[in-house]
């Protein structure tokens, strides 16, 4: 398992969409497997869970991202690769994990770049 945590500014519902394209068109195998969105009052969470094949490792990895906004204050973010251990004990062969999860790390910096 890798993880992202990090905090940005910026649109909520433009971000979110950089991050599902970004995803898919990054990988001929990613796909946004499935979502969930939530509001109450001023506070947003979004969740989003992709899957693509790891051709380091030789399965699928999953990716689930979700984007948490209270009001305008700046959106959380946090983004968690699994199954990508071939291992029945004990993890073993996270490449793929690690792989998927910097393609999200990049789209994020590209992001934040674009904001400066």
């Amino acid at each position: 398992m890798a993880k992202l945590e990090q905090t940005v500014t910026g649109d909520f519902d433009t971000l979110i969409k950089i991050i599902e394209d970004g995803i898919v068109e990054g990988s001929t195998s990613a796909s946004l497997e499935d979502h969930s969105d939530f509001v109450e009052g001023n506070t947003r969470c979004s969740v989003r869970v992709f899957e693509r094949y790891s051709t380091i490792g030789g399965n699928r990895v999953s990716m689930n991202v979700t984007l948490f906004q209270d009001g305008d204050k700046p959106i959380h973010l946090s983004a968690i690769t699994s199954g990508g251990s071939q291992a029945i004990w004990y993890k073993i062969n996270t490449l793929g994990e690690n792989a998927f999860l910097k393609c999200i790390a990049q789209i994020m910096q590209e992001y934040e770049s674009a904001l400066k």
